[in-house]
C-alpha cells in the first residue's frame, strides 16, 4: 500500500498532536507508512525522538502555507496551493499516497478534495460518513457535513455509498438503510426527504424507510442518511451529550464518602463504559464518492484521535474503498 498523506498543519490542535497521532498510527501499525505533510523544521523536530523504525517509515513533504479554520473554500483552492491541506490532497491525485487525511477546516477540505480529486462518474457531491457506537455495534452515517443541502437525487447516492461502506468495510452482508425524519410516517417531512424516500425505496438496496433520531443508536438500522447540515448537528449533538454523561458521572461519584467508595467499586464497568463511548474512537470520517480516499479528522483531535483517524484511512485505501465504490454505481446504473 501507498503511503497515507497527513495534513499535519491544518485544524485546531497545535500541530505537535497531528505528529504524535501520526507516530502512534505507525507504532500499531507495523505496515503502515506516513508522508507528514507541513512545516518541515517543525516536523523534523517532533520526530527526532521517534523510534528509527518509525521514522524509517516517514517521509517530510515541505508546505509553505496552511489553510485557517476561517478560510472560505474558494480562497484556499485560489491563494494557497502551496498549503498542506491542497498538497495532502495533490499526493492522492498524482498517486504517491493511498489517502489523505486532514483535520481542517471542512468546507475547504471538501472544496479542494473535489477540485483536484473530482467525483466518481455517477455521483453529484462527495459526502462524510462515520461510524456511530449503536446497540448493536456501530451505524454509519452520512452525509456529517461535506454539503449543507442535498437533492433528493444525492441523498439516494449517499444511500448507496453507505450502504457499500457496511458492506464492503463494516462485514454487514445487507445493511439496513434509513432516511433521517422527523417521523417514521410516509407523509411526514419536506419535499426534499419525500422524493429521496421514493428514489431510495425504488433503488433496490435493503431500505426501512424513515428513522428518527434515536434509532441512529436503537440497533434497528446500519447506514442512516441525511444532508450534511442536519448530519453535523446530529453528530455535534451526540458529542456534546457523550461528554455531559461522562462529566455528570464523574461529579456524581465524587460527592460524598459514599459516592467515592462506590465509584470504586464501579470504576471497571465505569472504564470500559466510556471506552466504547469515548468520541476519540470514531474519530476519522471518510469522504465517500471522491475518486481518491480522503479522511476528515475532528478539528480538536489529540494525538489519540488523530491516530483513529489515520487507521479510518489506512483501512479505507487497503479495501480498495474508491474501486468498490466506483464498481458497485456502475453496476446499479447497469441495471436501472
Amino acid at each position: 500500500m501507498q503511503p497515507i498523506a497527513i495534513d499535519v498543519m491544518s485544524g485546531d490542535s497545535p500541530p505537535r498532536e497531528y505528529v504524535a497521532g501520526a507516530l502512534r498510527a505507525l507504532a500499531e501499525d507495523a505496515h503502515l507508512r506516513v508522508l507528514l505533510v507541513g512545516d518541515a523544521a517543525l516536523i523534523e523536530s517532533e520526530i527526532a525522538r521517534a523510534p528509527a523504525t518509525h521514522r524509517a517509515r516517514t517521509e517530510i513533504v515541505p508546505a509553505t502555507q496552511v489553510v485557517t479554520m476561517e478560510e472560505k473554500p474558494r480562497e484556499a483552492i485560489r491563494r494557497k496551493k502551496d498549503s498542506s491541506m491542497r498538497i495532502a490532497v495533490d499526493l492522492v491525485h498524482e498517486g504517491r499516497a493511498a489517502a489523505a487525511v486532514s483535520a481542517g477546516n471542512t468546507g475547504a477540505l471538501t472544496a479542494i478534495a473535489h477540485f483536484v480529486l473530482k467525483t466518481l462518474p455517477g455521483v453529484e457531491r462527495a459526502a462524510i460518513i462515520s461510524a456511530i457506537p449503536a446497540a448493536h455495534g456501530l451505524t454509519q452515517m452520512l452525509d456529517l457535513g461535506a454539503n449543507t443541502k442535498a437533492t433528493p437525487e444525492q441523498l439516494s447516492q449517499f444511500a448507496a455509498m453507505g450502504a457499500i461502506i457496511a458492506r464492503d468495510v463494516s462485514g454487514v452482508p445487507n445493511p439496513r438503510i434509513g432516511l433521517l425524519n422527523i417521523g417514521e410516517e410516509d407523509m411526514k417531512g419536506h419535499e426534499v426527504v419525500q422524493a429521496a424516500h421514493a428514489l431510495i425505496g425504488a433503488s433496490g438496496l435493503n431500505y426501512i424507510g424513515f428513522v428518527e433520531g434515536n434509532d441512529i443508536f436503537s440497533g434497528d438500522v446500519d447506514v442512516v442518511v441525511t444532508d450534511g447540515f442536519t448530519g453535523n448537528v446530529a453528530l455535534k449533538t451526540m458529542e456534546g451529550v457523550a461528554g455531559l454523561i461522562v462529566n455528570r458521572m464523574r461529579a456524581e461519584f465524587q460527592a460524598n464518602t459514599a459516592s467515592r467508595l462506590a465509584g470504586l467499586i464501579a470504576r471497571p464497568v465505569l472504564r470500559r463504559a466510556a471506552a466504547g463511548l469515548d468520541p476519540r474512537r470514531y474519530n476519522g470520517a471518510c469522504m465517500v464518492g471522491l475518486a481518491g480516499i480522503v479522511v476528515k479528522s475532528h478539528g480538536h483531535a489529540d494525538g489519540v484521535a488523530f491516530a483513529r483517524a489515520i487507521g479510518t484511512a489506512a483501512r479505507a485505501a487497503r479495501h480498495e474503498l474508491t474501486r468498490q465504490i466506483a464498481q458497485a454505481l456502475a453496476a446499479e446504473r447497469l441495471g436501472s
